[in-house]
């Protein structure tokens, strides 16, 4: 995983598990749903991130 930041996140349990719902349907681990929804955000607002969405838009059979 070169080029990635690491961090905690202390995350509401029912927070966490509308994520894991989500990302369940979305075909993605919670991680990448967490990224994929972070870049929606920032696009929508104007400030686009460095790396390609492509990267978290395709879908991942990893869970967190």
């Amino acid at each position: 995983m070169a080029g990635r930041k690491a961090f905690l996140l202390r995350i509401d349990p029912s927070l966490w598990s509308a994520l894991e719902a989500l990302a369940q349907r979305e075909l993605r681990s919670v991680n990448a749903q967490i990224e994929f929804m972070l870049r929606e955000s920032l696009t929508r607002r104007g400030v686009q991130p460095r790396t390609s969405p492509a990267e978290v838009d395709s879908p991942s059979k990893n869970s967190d």
